[in-house]
């Protein structure tokens, strides 16, 4: 994913939890914040540490990303993502966490007709 597509600062995540919305289901939790002078979304990835060790986390980060780049023509654009992984993603396959992605940014609306 580029630089310009990524959320990295700590203050940008704490704007994002604080006024923006959040939905969840079992296995993430999804806040969003719209952006309109922006052209293209961005997304913030946190996975804690108690869902496993570093390889483990950095795996759900890596799908993830994945999942993103290829809804990344679906999404609506101008919105900044945080997504929260929880505890049952350790055990997800890639397919399992696009499917819930998708659940969530369908959910809310956030992803083209």
């Amino acid at each position: 994913m580029k630089k310009e597509f990524r959320v990295k600062d700590n203050r940008d995540f704490q704007v994002i939890f604080k006024k923006g919305k959040s939905f969840a289901n079992r296995q993430l939790v999804l806040y969003y914040m719209k952006k309109p002078d922006q052209e293209h979304f961005r997304i913030g990835l946190s996975v804690g540490k108690k869902i496993g060790n570093a390889v483990t986390r950095n795996r759900i980060k890596r799908y993830l990303r994945q999942a993103f780049h290829e809804l990344e023509s679906d999404i609506l654009a101008n919105y900044d993502f945080v997504i929260i992984a929880r505890q049952p993603t350790k055990n997800m396959q890639f397919f399992e966490v696009k499917k819930s992605l998708m659940h969530l940014l369908s959910k809310e609306k956030l992803l083209k007709k």
